[in-house]
């Protein structure tokens, strides 16, 4: 079999339509040859190529509409479980003709903010939040929400709150989850861990606080803390197992030993079953219990570094 005669710039690179391609005099035998794809209906692209099926879709959006909930989500780089990500695609169109195409759902919303990113249109962020309470569970839009408001800056908590529509039916659960977002956390497993510390009972715990000794030398950033009662929790991901992570690591543990810190490292296995971690916590509490706050020099440094992020 000869060799397909290369597509001119740009089909060779993009997903294209069909009918681009027909246009441009490309015939239609070409667009059959095994050196294309058709990741949906009336698209082609380079065989082998892993096209998201979001950037399928999004050649054959139509002005009026827009990427929305998990897939504006998915754009904007936000966490999210396993089966919103290889969930279908979703598309918001400003008129009253929705999309329908096989692995996508169609809405329809007259009122959205819609911005460009990554050359997509999308739901805001703030918007994209509030339309994923009615997909997701809470925790998983807790998760969404502290990465909106922390390290990412995408949005604010009041812009949160002003993206909930009243009456709507996922407001409560839009509600719910406004009261638990969090600045400061750093990773959607840091946020899951403190959603079931503060569930099991535990008083909630200050998020990513610099730990300084007697001295006001710096210790390190924990990922939650009880500056009162030294007590501090840290996730460790899988690059935590990296020989010079591993290293500094433990010189940075014994410089909180030292100073009278306890501190628990949860991995992702303990999130999962939290039952020690939990149990490890309340021994903690109770080794530290009748300690009042301020009774160190340890405990003036912590409120120095408090100070310090302010």
């Amino acid at each position: 079999m000869r060799d397909a005669h290369p597509l001119p710039v740009p089909f060779q690179y993009t997903p294209f339509r069909v009918r681009d391609a027909l246009a441009r005099d490309i015939p239609a035998g070409r667009l059959r040859r095994r050196d294309l794809e058709s990741p949906v209906h009336g698209v082609r692209a380079r065989a082998g190529s892993t096209v998201s099926r979001i950037d399928a879709i999004a050649v054959v959006l139509r002005p009026d509409q827009h990427f929305s909930h998990t897939s504006a989500a998915s754009i904007w780089g936000a966490p999210l479980p396993s089966a919103a990500r290889n969930g279908p695609v979703h598309v918001t169109s400003a008129s009253d003709n929705a999309m329908r195409r096989t692995g996508v759902v169609g809405h329809r919303s007259a009122s959205t903010d819609v911005r460009l990113h990554c050359g997509k249109r999308v739901s805001a962020p703030a918007q994209m939040w509030f339309e994923c309470a009615s997909l997701l569970e809470l925790a998983d839009l807790v998760v969404i929400g502290d990465h909106l408001v922390g390290r990412s800056g995408l949005a604010t908590i009041d812009e949160l709150a002003e993206a909930i529509r009243p009456g709507a039916r996922a407001s409560r659960t839009a509600r719910a989850a406004l009261e638990l977002i969090r600045v400061g956390a750093e990773s959607a497993m840091e946020t899951r861990v403190r959603l079931a510390v503060v569930d099991a009972g535990f008083p909630e715990p200050q998020l990513n606080l610099d730990v300084l000794d007697g001295a006001g030398v710096f210790l390190g950033r924990v990922d939650m803390a009880w500056p009162e009662y030294r007590i501090a929790l840290e996730y460790d991901g899988d690059h935590h197992r990296e020989r010079e992570t591993f290293h500094h690591d433990q010189r940075r543990r014994n410089g909180f030993e030292v100073n009278g810190w306890l501190v628990i490292h949860v991995t992702a296995a303990d999130a999962a079953r939290p039952a020690v971690m939990f149990e490890r916590l309340r021994q903690a509490f109770a080794l530290r219990a009748g300690r009042t706050r301020g009774q160190s020099t340890a405990d003036r440094a912590v409120r120095a570094g408090l100070e310090r992020r302010t």
